[in-house]
């Protein structure tokens, strides 16, 4: 579900995410920043083809040959850039990575290359008649700022936001907590080690940044009842797994 800039995730381990929307504005930055990438190597392209029709290196077929692959790989960028960049940077281009913005699923998950290529197929139909006037439109009376593209795709926009005080899972300078720091801690309800482990059981399939916004609010929440302030469990996911195998272990052996 959505509300006005911003959309609202009901995820199956009882947390609501929240990501503010990305609106026309920097969108539209992202894709300048896009389109002028795309120009810069088309002016490199038309560089190459005059230099190679001016020279005498070639016979007249290799030459032609060569325009050919020229030809091809212009509309290959101008076609595949957007669909190629979000496939290998999981929802992103350069534009957009410029600008933190990031494609998403629905229902938060990282969009496959089948999703990027569906929304950007539809670009062109977005374009029309011009100016990206069908999109813009579509951006205007979307609850979630979706153009046709989005809409086919099930994708949205969002923008990226770090959380405050809260490390990436994967930074090797996050201060290391010693499990013996917990080892006093109130045992989990059963409850609450479902919740983490249906976390557990899909976190790789979750975009990163999803994955750490859902593993830092479970921490928050257990955080919060077991009285472990956030300086104290500075990596939520290895907060969650001693909770979890402290549970297991005490269900195992008492």
């Amino acid at each position: 579900m959505s509300s006005v800039d911003k959309l609202i995730i009901e995820t199956p381990e009882q947390t609501s995410l929240e990501f503010p929307l990305a609106g026309i504005g920097s969108r539209f930055l992202a894709l300048a920043a896009d389109t002028l990438l795309q120009t810069a190597f088309f002016a490199a392209l038309a560089i190459a083809a005059a230099l190679l029709s001016l020279a005498n290196l070639f016979s007249a077929m290799t030459k032609q040959w060569v325009m050919a692959i020229l030809l091809f790989v212009f509309f290959s960028v101008q076609f595949g850039y957007f669909a190629l960049f979000e496939s290998l940077w999981n929802g992103q281009t350069p534009g957009k990575r410029w600008t933190r913005l990031r494609v998403i699923k629905d229902d938060g998950r990282p969009i496959t290359p089948y999703d990027a290529i569906l929304r950007n197929l539809l670009r062109t139909v977005d374009a029309l008649p011009t100016l990206y006037a069908t999109g813009i439109i579509s951006i205007l009376f979307s609850r979630e700022n979706k153009r046709v593209g989005d809409f086919a795709a099930g994708t949205v926009v969002i923008h990226e936001k770090p959380l405050e005080g809260v490390g990436s899972i994967w930074e090797a300078s996050a201060p290391q907590t010693p499990a013996n720091a917990w080892s006093a801690l109130p045992q989990l309800t059963l409850e609450e080690l479902q919740l983490i482990e249906a976390f557990f059981g899909r976190r790789s399939n979750l975009d990163p940044d999803v994955r750490r916004t859902i593993s830092s609010q479970i921490a928050d929440r257990l955080g919060a009842r077991l009285g472990v302030v956030l300086e104290a469990r500075p990596e939520a996911e290895k907060f969650l797994d001693y909770l979890a195998r402290q549970r297991r272990n005490s269900a195992r052996f008492g």
